[in-house]
């Protein structure tokens, strides 16, 4: 099949739903998160459930043109987009459903972060999901997903209960424990690299209201506040879970702790940031109970729409005073005002879970380092760039192997290989049974290998 025969055919399907390159508006509908992402593919098939997904994925195939799948379009490295190919577009699969008696919510393949824990809120409920409302939750889940509930609840991974996808001959199956296992073990963090997820179906929780909030310092007690954090965190019980680092301030980068209280007992994590305040002089203190859904926003803001950015990642066992000293300097050399450094934390329930038993493998408590360089349209990216490999390297010789797959950019083939551990034989005979053409390529080190 020619490209203008599948234009044809994917027309007869979506109608005014297929745009194409030469249409008016095609360039806002290919624009994603990272205004630095420039990639330019020749359709968007903005596709409105499962069976729409099914008919784009055969025709494409028939035609020869390469697949990509855009849910939410937050990943800094563009891979929802592919030079002239063929965009699965999910935007306009948002919905969500609650079942508040199983403590259940299912949502399609298109939805946000913020669309889940909105809609399971007035039920008293909360879902494990990341600290930014924008990131689609496909991605999130797939790539393993980690965030503010980790230490009591597991990764978004951990609470995937079943999905609905199409592989790559345009066949939609299932995957959970009573359907196809080995699809659903190679989904919860393999990533998107087996077909197109048009829905999941994700455990909720009880959760009223979570004790969290900001804490900023003076760059200059960024070293305290960081050797601070990893005593705090490294006998902190798995109801706390902490972020810190240096964020933009209106006179440069400043420290930060953003600790997630979700215990019972509110007065024990009242004591623990009652530390964490003690380990230097806040200028800014926004810490109280709040709704979950009020929690995860607080980074909303920080993510401008319209910015370049970069990011860089690197795994480690601990904040060492090396570290520490690393990510000091590093705030004191930053080349943008957008620019951050976030330290997440990687514990509890996560950390307890069986290695094998899902594709997600580093178990062991860790602390997985943000390097985000963001930068205003028209700068060069040079020194941007500069800026955050060097904070890297510095970082390298306290590094683990891998790193986190959702954080990694195209060219960390071999990181992206090595975070899968002994896990990675299997994801690839995986791979090559549900995929063998390589037609989905969210993670390159998974297509077209031998272990």
């Amino acid at each position: 099949m020619r490209e203008s025969e599948a234009v044809r055919a994917l027309r007869a399907t979506l109608g005014d739903r297929l745009i194409t390159a030469e249409q008016d508006g095609f360039d806002a509908a290919r624009r994603v998160w990272n205004a630095d992402v420039m990639t330019h593919p020749a359709l968007i098939a903005r596709c409105v459930d499962a069976a729409e997904v099914s008919t784009v994925v055969r025709i494409a195939r028939d035609a020869g043109l390469p697949l990509s799948v855009r849910s939410g379009g937050h990943d800094w490295a563009g891979r929802a987009l592919r030079d002239g190919g063929l965009v699965i577009d999910l935007t306009g699969m948002r919905a969500v459903t609650v079942d508040a008696g199983a403590r259940t919510a299912t949502v399609q393949g298109g939805a946000l972060s913020a669309d889940l824990t909105a809609t399971a809120a007035p039920h008293g409920l909360v879902a494990a999901t990341g600290v930014v409302g924008g990131v689609g939750l496909a991605g999130l889940a797939t790539g393993g997903g980690y965030g503010p509930l980790i230490g009591r609840f597991g990764l978004a991974a951990d609470n995937l209960l079943g999905a609905e996808v199409v592989l790559a001959d345009g066949r939609p199956v299932l995957a959970g424990p009573d359907a196809d296992a080995d699809l659903w073990w190679a989904l919860r963090g393999g990533g998107g690299n087996f077909g197109v997820v048009t829905s999941l179906r994700f455990r909720l929780h009880a959760l009223p209201s979570i004790l969290a909030g900001i804490l900023m310092f003076p760059a200059a007690e960024g070293p305290a506040v960081l050797t601070g954090y990893a005593d705090i965190v490294a006998t902190s019980p798995d109801e706390l879970t902490v972020m810190t680092g240096f964020l933009p301030g209106p006179d440069g980068p400043l420290a930060f702790l953003c600790p997630f209280w979700c215990g019972d007992d509110e007065a024990a994590g009242e004591r623990l940031i009652a530390r964490m305040r003690g380990l230097g002089h806040p200028i800014v203190d926004r810490v109280q109970p709040m709704p979950y859904a009020a929690a995860v926003r607080m980074f909303d803001a920080a993510t401008v729409e319209g910015n370049h950015y970069l990011l860089r990642s690197r795994w480690l066992a601990a904040v060492s005073p090396l570290a520490a000293e690393a990510l000091t300097d590093a705030a004191h050399r930053v080349t943008s005002p957008f620019s951050a450094l976030v330290v997440n934390h990687f514990h509890g329930a996560a950390a307890k879970a069986d290695p094998a038993g899902s594709a997600f493998a580093h178990r062991v408590p860790h602390h997985p380092i943000e390097i985000i360089a963001a930068w205003s349209p028209g700068e060069p990216v040079d020194r941007h760039r500069a800026w955050a490999d060097s904070v890297a390297e510095a970082l390298d010789p306290v590094a683990l192997p891998g790193g986190y797959p959702n954080l990694l950019g195209p060219d960390d083939d071999r990181r992206a290989r090595d975070s899968f551990g002994a896990n990675l034989s299997r994801l690839l005979d995986l791979k090559r049974r549900y995929d063998p053409d390589g037609v989905f390529s969210a993670i390159p080190a998974l297509v077209n290998r031998t272990a």
